[in-house]
């Protein structure tokens, strides 16, 4: 299996939903891009927070912590969706993207488009604040106008019953759905105790 984790924005806890379904999958990781935090990366973290993971290296690596085509900009650098060639491996792959479908790559692509080259279904990553239904379903809305595969549904921490139930709704039976509880520190221990007792379940 290979599957893209996507979120509906940025700072919802990709990284932390990305560790948890590698370690569950026993998967290799790669995050095709990564913009700032060069000295401690996503890739880092994941190999910090997981056991024996193989992270594939990044295809682009940029110094500014800042939207990956205004940080490839600052180092005169073209992000080209050719560049990216899914890493070889037998094992099950997770891919995390930056930030949520519309972060731009350039001016004129955008993180979906890399889902959509890449042919890879998508997790998506939902974490509940005001305004986070509208943030879903106009994410589940682009992911279905580039017919991409909606796998997972994963709610990252605790959701008003009003809030999970619209969402819910708004899905398909072929979409499963992961609920991650609130996580109270970062760490490899939380990490391989929250991906033991990980269910997923559909409608």
């Amino acid at each position: 299996m290979k599957l893209f984790i996507t979120g509906i924005g940025t700072e919802i806890g990709k990284t932390v939903c990305s560790a948890i379904l590698v370690q569950y999958f026993r998967a290799d990781y790669w995050k095709p891009v990564q913009s700032g935090d060069l000295h401690f990366t996503d890739s880092h973290k994941i190999a910090n927070w997981t056991d024996h993971t193989i992270c594939h290296p990044e295809t682009y690596r940029l110094q500014l912590a800042a939207s990956p085509h205004q940080s490839a900009r600052a180092e005169n650098i073209q992000i080209n969706l050719d560049d990216f060639q899914l890493p070889e491996t037998q094992n099950t792959l997770i891919i995390e993207g930056a930030g949520g479908l519309m972060v731009p790559l350039s001016d004129d692509t955008f993180m979906i488009d890399l889902i959509e080259r890449l042919k890879l279904p998508a997790a998506l990553v939902v974490r509940n604040y005001l305004g986070c239904i509208n943030h879903t379903l106009l994410s589940i809305m682009a992911l279905q106008q580039k017919n991409i595969p909606l796998e997972y549904l994963i709610l990252n921490g605790e959701f008003p019953e009003d809030t999970e139930r619209v969402i819910s709704n708004y899905i398909t039976k072929d979409t499963k759905i992961i609920k991650i509880p609130e996580i109270q520190s970062t760490d490899k221990e939380h990490i391989t105790t929250i991906a033991k007792q990980l269910i997923i379940t559909k409608l």
